[in-house]
C-alpha cells in the first residue's frame, strides 16, 4: 500500500549501478534511461506494456498498484523478482476489496509471475501479508526490521532475508540461521533520514533483497543504499526535505492514514516544540470512514495551521470542498480550533499560503498529489532553497 514508487527507484538504481539499462513505471510516469518519457499515474498494464515495448533497456521495473490488478490484471505473464512492500487500509469499498486480507490477496496476484527459480519478496513484519502468504506457491524472501521477529525464524531461516540488526543492514542470501554481508549504518542511508523513516528503511531493506533476486552483488547494493536519496532529484514527491529562511520543509506523497502518520513522524521526530503547518486532501473515491481517518491522524500532531485542499484530477465524483467538509469537521471534533484550519482549492495555492504564514523553526509538511501541482510546487521549493540566504 505504501512504500512502491521509492521501492521501484531504488531497484532501477541498482540494477543501473551494474551497467543494465533501466525503464520503470510508477505512480509518477515512465522512465526510460533515466528520462521521463510521460508524467501520470503509470502504475498499471498500460505503464509495464509501454516501459516493456522499449528496445534501449534490458531490465523493466515496474509499479504494480491495486487499480490495474483488478481492472485489468498483470501485464506480463513472468517476472525474475515480485516485491510487495506492505498491507494497509486503503481504496476499501471498491471492487469488492473491504478488508486487509482482500487487499492482501490482490498484491499478491504477483506471486503468480514468479517462477520457482524466481523470488517474492515480503514484508516479515506485516501480520497481513505473513497470512496471506500461507496460500503462495512461489520461493519467498522476507525483510523485517525485528531480528528478533519469530516468525523470521522460523521461516527465513533458510530462505533469503534481509534485516537491520543493531543499526545496520544484514543480507543473508541463505536465510538468517547463517552468516549474512553488512550492507551498512542505516542512520548514514540518506532514504533513512539518520535512522528516523522506519518506513523508508523497510523499503531499503526489501529493495536489497529485490536486487539480490536480480543477480546485483551485495557491494553493489551497498552503494546504492549509501548514496541514493542525498539529492533530493533522486526520489521526487517522495520525502523531499528543503531548508527554507529557516523554515524546514517537507514534501510527499502520503496518501492514507499510515503513510500521514509516518510523514508526520519524520517530519516532527527532531522538531517537537515547533509550529506544524499541514496541507491535506484526499481522492474522491475513497469512503467518508477513510477520509475523516486521514483527517483524526493529522490532528494527533497538532498542527498550529491546516490548510484542506482538493485534488485536481482526483475529485472522482465529489464537488469541490465536500472532502474538505469532511475534513473540517472531523478535525473541530478531534480538538483543533477553527480558526486553524482553512481551505484553499488549488493545491499550488495552498502551499504558497503556507509558506507566507511560516516563520523560521516552523515545520511545513506537503502532502502533494496533483501531477500539475507536484511539477509547479518542488521547482518552486528547489529555487526558494537556493536564493534563500546562508544560515
Amino acid at each position: 500500500s505504501n512504500g512502491k514508487t521509492t521501492t521501484v527507484r531504488l531497484i532501477a538504481a541498482m540494477l543501473r549501478q551494474v551497467g543494465k539499462r533501466v525503464g520503470f513505471c510508477c505512480t509518477d510516469g515512465l522512465f526510460v534511461e533515466g528520462e521521463k518519457l510521460d508524467s501520470g499515474d503509470y502504475s498499471g498494464p498500460i505503464g509495464a506494456r509501454t516501459v516493456l515495448r522499449q528496445r534501449e533497456i534490458d531490465a523493466a521495473v515496474l509499479e504494480t498498484a491495486r487499480g490495474g490488478l483488478l481492472r485489468r490484471g498483470l501485464a506480463i505473464a513472468r517476472a525474475d523478482v515480485a516485491v510487495v512492500t506492505n498491507v494497509s487500509a486503503d481504496h476499501f469499498g471498491e471492487y469488492g476489496v473491504h478488508t486487509l486480507a482482500d487487499l492482501a490477496a490482490v498484491k499478491l496476484t504477483v506471486a503468480r509471475a514468479i517462477s520457482e527459480y524466481g523470488l517474492l519478496v515480503l514484508n516479515a513484519d506485516d501480520t497481513t501479508l505473513r497470512e496471506a502468504a500461507a496460500n503462495v506457491d512461489a520461493p519467498i524472501g522476507w525483510f523485517s526490521l525485528d531480528t528478533d521477529n519469530p516468525f523470521l525464524h522460523e521461516h527465513a531461516a533458510q530462505r533469503p532475508a534481509c534485516v537491520a540488526r543493531d543499526g545496520r543492514l544484514w543480507l543473508h542470501p541463505y536465510g538468517i540461521a547463517l552468516d549474512g554481508t553488512d550492507l551498512g549504518d542505516i542512520a548514514a542511508m540518506p532514504l533513512s533520514a539518520g535512522g528516523i523513516a522506519r518506513y523508508n528503511i523497510a523499503n531499503l531493506a526489501g529493495a536489497a533483497l529485490a536486487g539480490f533476486g536480480l543477480g546485483v552483488p551485495p557491494q553493489c547494493l551497498a552503494d546504492v543504499l549509501a548514496n541514493f536519496g542525498r539529492n533530493n532529484a533522486d526520489n521526487r514527491g517522495r520525502l523531499e526535505r528543503w531548508e527554507i529562511n529557516g523554515v524546514n520543509v517537507v514534501l510527499d506523497y502520503a496518501h492514507n492514514p499510515d503513510g500521514l502518520a509516518g510523514l508526520l513522524d519524520v517530519a516532527t521526530a527532531n522538531h517537537r516544540n515547533a509550529r506544524l503547518g499541514l496541507i491535506l486532501g484526499h481522492a474522491g473515491n475513497r469512503l467518508d470512514t477513510d477520509i475523516r481517518a486521514l483527517a483524526r491522524v493529522a490532528a494527533r500532531y497538532r498542527p498550529a495551521r491546516i490548510v484542506l485542499k482538493d485534488i485536481d484530477g482526483y475529485e472522482r465524483g465529489r464537488l469541490s470542498g465536500e472532502i474538505a467538509a469532511l475534513m473540517r469537521e472531523t478535525l473541530q471534533a478531534e480538538g483543533i480550533p477553527s480558526a486553524a484550519i482553512d481551505f484553499i482549492p488549488d493545491e499550488i495555492a495552498a502551499v504558497r499560503s503556507l509558506l507566507d504564514w511560516a516563520r523560521p523553526g516552523d515545520v511545513l509538511v506537503l502532502p502533494v498529489h496533483g501531477f500539475a501541482a507536484k511539477d509547479t510546487i518542488i521547482p518552486m521549493l528547489d529555487a526558494l532553497a537556493l536564493s534563500a540566504p546562508s544560515a
